[in-house]
């Protein structure tokens, strides 16, 4: 197999080049238009009591706070994972090691920038650039509060009534920066890594948008807030859509490309899959685009199936716990570290699939039970049934998978060996 880089690949190249640019074009293209629509929602009732100076404090604290959650996320796995495997992890740079992001950023800013001579130099850098800026664009519609509640103005960035379609509008579009960094890397290493990662992506991404169809359907509307009320109306949806949370869930973290989903970076097969050919501040752009994404979906599931920024029902009828505790913040905060604390446990303690059995699952197992527990909440909110059916069905659902499970365990013990005194001597 001749590289991409002699004559016979420049054809497939060009032609490559003017099939990626077309889309990619076009979504850049249609950003003014994104953006003048997020404008003429602002100006509804809802969104008037921000002025654009807030606005603009607002988006650099949710910029700022997603850098620095994403440097200090790496010093948390690190140490977690460490305990998980019984050995110490980073504790030299600064007291405990708590200036290791530091260090580490400076190492990566410093670094020398390797960038292939057969590369696309533009395209080369625009890769990591737009993994980055659409993780980012995506966080702004998470509500960490009720109305006013950031110091008299709205604790949100925007307010979409098709906020749902937006996150997945603008994280599908970052899926553009891997395959184009594998492409553009002028590699076939590279390029065989994007396109599987590229597919593993997108196939997910099914089987995630299925799974919020449920919520959709039951709640009525696209908008987080909306679901936060309301959940604060008729209790928490993962008490209605077991099943869904769960499928949502697995789906997310094979869509932040977390173990045992982190086929992208498989360096066993690939060497570094689609980054290979990536060093310094760029390779480091998208390992911030994927932590970016982690934390967004430890902010997601919350936020749909947790009852957003409030406390447990149950906690708000005891006196001190109702009245003092009952902050949106901490109680945001608490419930996006608790998914991201289960996803590094997860790491820890789960093998990578083989992208044969990665695939398989996702059109296999996934997607089917997304779509079948969709067109059960359809049907239960078309025939006008009590909710309580859809608690007694998520019941049933949990059941029936521990059932399995045990059952799976079992079947998969290597029978014993019975030795017979006498035999074999």
């Amino acid at each position: 197999m001749k590289p991409l880089c002699c004559a016979e690949g420049r054809g497939l190249k060009a032609e490559s080049y003017s099939l990626l640019s077309r889309p990619l074009l076009f979504a850049l293209g249609s950003l003014p238009f994104l953006g003048l629509g997020m404008a003429q929602n602002a100006s509804a009732p809802d969104n008037t009591t921000d002025p654009l100076w807030m606005v603009g404090i607002k988006a650099f604290l949710v910029v700022f706070g997603l850098l620095t959650a994403f440097a200090y996320m790496t010093l948390i796995e690190r140490r977690l994972l460490a305990r998980i495997q019984i050995r110490q992890g980073p504790n030299r740079v600064g007291p405990d090691g708590l200036l290791q992001p530091v260090a580490d950023a400076i190492k990566s800013i410093l670094k020398e920038d390797i960038v292939p001579k057969a590369a696309d130099k533009v395209v080369f850098w625009l890769a990591p650039m737009i993994s980055v800026t659409f993780a980012l664009l995506t966080f702004g519609l998470i509500p960490f509060g009720p109305k006013h509640a950031f110091f008299g103005f709205d604790p949100w960035l925007i307010n979409l009534d098709v906020g749902i379609l937006y996150v997945f509008a603008v994280s599908e579009i970052a899926v553009y920066g891997i395959f184009l960094a594998g492409w553009a890397s002028n590699s076939k290493y590279s390029l065989l890594g994007s396109l599987r990662s590229s597919a593993a992506l997108i196939s997910y991404e099914l089987a995630l948008g299925m799974s919020l169809l449920a919520p959709v359907v039951l709640v009525g509307s696209l908008n987080l807030q909306a679901i936060v009320e309301w959940q604060n109306t008729n209790g928490w949806l993962i008490l209605y859509l077991l099943p869904a949370f769960a499928l949502f869930v697995i789906a997310g973290m094979a869509e932040a490309a977390r173990t045992p989903f982190d086929l992208p970076e498989a360096e066993q097969e690939l060497v570094g899959g689609y980054n290979t050919e990536y060093s310094s501040i760029k390779w480091a752009l998208f390992q911030m685009a994927e932590y970016i994404h982690l934390i967004t979906a430890s902010a997601l599931i919350p936020t749909i199936f947790l009852g957003g920024w409030r406390m447990p029902g149950f906690l708000t009828a005891i006196p001190f716990i109702g009245g003092f505790f009952a902050l949106p913040y901490l109680w945001m905060f608490a419930k996006i570290a608790l998914f991201l604390f289960f996803f590094i446990w997860v790491r820890g303690t789960f093998f990578r699939l083989r992208y044969d059995q990665l695939m398989r699952f996702g059109w296999g197992r996934l997607l089917p039970m997304a779509l079948g527990w969709f067109l059960i909440v359809a049907a239960v909110v078309a025939f006008k049934m009590p909710l309580a059916v859809l608690g007694w069905l998520s019941a049933l659902a949990l059941i029936v998978f521990s059932v399995y499970v045990v059952m799976g365990a079992r079947s998969s013990q290597p029978a014993r060996r019975v030795v017979r005194p006498g035999v074999g001597d």
